[in-house]
């Protein structure tokens, strides 16, 4: 099980993502907006960092209502940690364990393909394990 097979699954999906000139503030809105937790940040068509709620709070507990007004440059997350499609789910939730990170933008050769939760990683390994379980119990009762 793959990256690239998570992404297919769940089909076309938009990447939201913003560039490093932004304001926090602007980014705030659009992870409001966009109910998301987290986003790709690029520079110059190649991905520079991400922006999460995390970026977010420890920017505001450090620069207070002044961080609102930075880039996101100055705020985000860099360099980003990603996988490549065919990175294997189990990996990529190590990954993420070990890391402590929720989200991994998915790369091929420096420009973002995809962007994964750990949510998504595990209802994608528990529909696997259901599937695997049905299966299981259809060829034990057939026998």
């Amino acid at each position: 099980m793959t990256i690239a097979r998570v992404l297919a699954d769940r089909g076309a999906v938009e990447i939201v993502q913003c560039n490093v000139d932004i304001t926090v503030r602007d980014a705030i809105t659009l992870l409001s907006q966009r109910r998301i937790g987290a986003m790709p940040v690029e520079e110059d068509g190649a991905i520079a960092g991400i922006f999460s709620e995390r970026d977010v709070i420890h920017c505001l507990a450090i620069k207070g209502e002044a961080a609102l007004d930075l880039t996101v440059r100055e705020a985000m997350t860099s360099p980003a940690i990603t996988v490549g499609p065919e990175t294997a789910v189990m990996a990529a939730l190590s990954l993420m364990t070990r890391r402590r990170i929720r989200h991994l933008p998915v790369t091929e050769g420096g420009r973002t393909v995809g962007f994964v939760s750990i949510g998504d990683l595990v209802k994608y390994r528990i529909d696997r394990i259901e599937a695997e379980a049905e299966a299981m119990r259809s060829y034990i009762q057939a026998g």
